[in-house]
This record gives structure tokens, C-alpha cells and sequence, in this order.
């Protein structure tokens, strides 16, 4: 499974890259107001700035909501950088986009998916990442990992080439879950990936290591 670290914060980008194990970059217009980038400049810079710290995809999400709009910002989005992943939203145009986008050659990731029918709608319109919003799927009282497994399930028998991008990840063990459930990308904020490395029995075994070590040097 890829990782991806869903934040426009560079520090924070640069910690999982330097980690080893970040594949690509997801970010949207709140996580870029959050560290207070405004302006359509000042947020195409950051994408660039972003793009020369991984080499894996970033997702750059247009703002606009109509089909010609979509067309026009993410044709000019794709051109910042050659990893840039247009970010579309499921809607009716935002398939139509995908679809005008997958012909033209520009990989795309349809954003805002809540349910295995629009999973296939996006598949088929070519979209290179579906992003079915586990957190929020939850926080609506259904299961956001059984989604997950209905999509893995959906995409292995069609042989839809589509990967599933497991967002809104709340922890690590959503990750885990997520992996378990069949998704090819999981994008997390940096917190629920280092959440990973712990475990109180690590923690209490290098004690004992290092305790051992001093015994046997002093």
C-alpha cells in the first residue's frame, strides 16, 4: 500500500519524506488556508514547492464547479509540475472532467466518494485515484472500512485499474484497517503515520536492551 501525507505543511511533508516511506501528497484548499497560503499565486507556488520536496504524485484540487471551469484549472494545474494529480470532485461534471482528463493524458483523483456507485462512476470515467472519505463515513454512523472492501471487491471483479485512495484517516489504526480492507493508498496527516512506530512493548524492550547494555559496560 502507498502512503500519502494529507497536509499542505512542508515541515511536516519533509519528516515523512525523510521517514523513507511517502509516496505522494493529497492537500485542498482548507489544509492550504490552515497554513495560512491564500491567493491563487501564493497556492500554485506552494504545489511547486511541494512537488521539489516528493517525487510521487500531489494531488491539486480545482475549485471550480462546472464542467468548462474544471476543464480550464485543471489543464493549468497539471502544468505546475509533472506529479501533479488533478483532484475532482463526484460530481456530475466532475465525471465529465475525468473522463475529458483521462483522454488527454492528465491523472486525476475524484474526491468527496461515499458510496461503491460512485466509485464505479469514477472508474469508468477513467479517474487514475478514487477518495472514498472513511472519518466522514463514520462519523455518519456507517462503516467506512466495509466501503473499502465493497470498492476492492468491485475493482477486482470488473478489472477496474482505478486505485482506491483511503482518506480522511483519523489514526493508525484506520491505516491498518484500510490496508486489511484492500485499499491501495492510504493519506493520513503526519501524526497517525508516526502513531504507527509505537508500541508500549517496543518501548519496554529497548529499556531492557539498554539497561542490559549499561550492565554490561560499566
Amino acid at each position: 500500500m502507498k502512503f500519502f501525507i494529507d497536509t499542505a505543511n512542508l515541515d511536516h511533508i519533509r519528516e515523512a519524506h525523510e521517514l523513507g516511506i511517502l509516496d505522494g501528497v493529497t492537500t485542498n484548499p482548507s489544509l492550504m488556508a490552515k497554513e495560512g497560503i491564500t491567493g491563487q499565486a501564493n497556492i500554485e507556488n506552494h504545489y511547486k514547492k511541494i512537488c521539489e520536496i516528493v517525487e510521487g504524485d500531489v494531488s491539486a484540487e480545482v475549485n471550480a464547479t462546472d464542467f468548462a471551469g474544471m476543464v480550464k484549472e485543471g489543464t493549468h494545474l497539471s502544468s505546475l509540475a509533472e506529479n501533479i494529480v488533478v483532484k475532482v470532485p463526484m460530481t456530475k461534471d466532475g465525471v465529465k472532467a475525468i473522463r475529458h482528463f483521462t483522454d488527454n493524458g492528465i491523472p486525476t483523483n475524484c474526491t468527496l466518494v461515499f458510496s461503491s456507485a460512485q466509485a464505479i462512476l469514477a472508474a469508468k470515467a477513467g479517474a487514475t485515484y478514487v477518495s472514498p472519505f472513511i472519518g466522514r463515513i463514520d462519523d455518519s454512523n456507517w462503516d467506512g472500512m466495509l466501503l473499502i472492501k465493497e470498492m476492492a471487491e468491485i475493482y477486482a471483479i470488473q478489472g477496474f485499474e482505478t486505485q482506491i485512495l483511503a482518506a480522511s484517516i483519523r489514526n493508525s489504526r484506520h491505516i491498518v484497517e484500510a490496508a486489511k480492507n484492500g485499499a491501495d493508498v492510504c493519506t493520513c496527516p503526519l501524526s497517525a503515520i508516526l502513531g504507527m512506530l509505537k508500541h508500549p512493548l517496543t518501548d519496554l524492550g529497548l529499556e531492557q536492551f539498554l539497561a542490559d547494555y549499561r550492565k554490561g559496560n560499566s
